[in-house]
């Protein structure tokens, strides 16, 4: 349970990092972070991270495949975090 909860933090850390990062990359027309990547991390369990660090940057917010589709990955990782760990 710990080691889980440990992963869900630090892959929610680098979901946000990635989008400061992003946003910083675009700012200065330097090399970005795939979108791919950044879904990537959010699949991976970051996507409360993800959409804290879209909605602190206002990055890709005006995406709707973002604007949506990240808060609507949240709300699934959170029903099936909620279903696990009632089987437990």
């Amino acid at each position: 349970m710990q080691l889980l909860i440990g992963y869900l933090i630090v892959m929610n850390i680098i979901g946000f990092l990635f989008f400061r990062s992003d946003k910083k990359r675009a700012r200065n027309n330097t090399w970005r972070i795939s979108e791919k990547t950044l879904w990537m991390v959010a699949w991976l369990g970051g996507s409360l991270g993800c959409v804290i660090g879209m909605n602190t940057y206002r990055h890709k917010t005006k995406r709707l495949l973002f604007r949506m589709g990240m808060p609507l990955l949240v709300l699934s990782q959170a029903i099936f975090l909620y279903m696990a760990l009632a089987l437990l």
